[in-house]
């Protein structure tokens, strides 16, 4: 084997070994055989360098391999380059996500006065990120970055939108705690597909002038920042709330 061939397959494995790092990020915090703090600082971080110094030394053997008319190893290269972009590209597209959203896990359609935790209360208590809305610094952040989320108006009877709001959130496949008419109350726990973090969620439906209005709150378990998916889970569901006529 000739060593640009040998470069460009150096390249191909790196970024195989890239990959592995960045499948067992979620695995082994998910199966609990380390920490998040290992996944999130060690195997991700660790997934990008690998992935960029795969497309480096996978672009460096398909050069060299190029200058040698039927030279193999051009094959081998360029595939070690676009898996090491897609390596280094997906965690690398989320850390520069965080970096561009608010440090906040609980976001509200209500920040004067949040849905309330109730079945969930002990589960939220017991978890790293409790139970209180922080409000102060934490409303005004929300504001700042996500103006939209606001509480959902509807002339619907309020009833009528507490029906539509519960089929929804049995629809979105989340793990429902408890459902409540006569409080117009429902909590659930949405799971995230990567990583398997629990977000918990209660939505209030309460009588206003001209029908009713829906409140929502999203709350994350664990981590400071949420990268913005609480926000996007409730204006997701308000979407889908409009497109079923409330």
């Amino acid at each position: 084997m000739s060593r640009r061939s040998s470069v460009g397959n150096a390249g191909l494995w790196l970024a195989v070994i890239g990959g592995v790092v960045l499948a067992l990020a979620p695995i082994g915090y998910r199966m609990s055989w380390w920490p998040l703090r290992v996944s999130l600082l060690y195997l991700l971080i660790g997934a990008i360098v690998i992935g960029v110094l795969a497309v480096i030394v996978s672009l460096v053997g398909a050069f060299l391999a190029r200058r040698v008319s039927g030279t193999p190893g051009v094959g081998g290269a360029l595939v070690g380059v676009l898996l090491g972009l897609v390596v280094a590209g997906y965690p690398g597209a989320h850390v520069v996500k965080a970096r561009g959203e608010p440090p906040i896990h609980d976001i509200t359609t209500d920040a004067t006065n949040p849905p309330v935790f109730v079945a969930l209360a002990q589960e939220r208590h017991a978890a790293p990120n409790g139970l209180d809305y922080a409000g102060g610094e934490v409303t005004m952040m929300q504001k700042q970055a996500y103006p939209d989320v606001t509480t959902f108006k509807s002339t619907l009877a309020p009833a009528e939108l507490f029906a539509r709001a519960a089929k929804l959130v049995a629809d979105d496949g989340w793990q429902v705690v408890d459902a409540v008419p006569q409080d117009g109350r429902i909590e659930a726990t949405a799971t995230t597909r990567m990583f398997g973090f629990k977000d918990d969620i209660v939505l209030r439906v309460r009588q206003a002038d001209g029908g009713s209005e829906l409140d929502m709150r999203s709350m994350s378990r664990i981590g400071k920042s949420d990268i913005g998916t609480n926000a996007a889970r409730i204006r997701r569901f308000m979407e889908q709330l409009r497109a079923a006529g409330a």
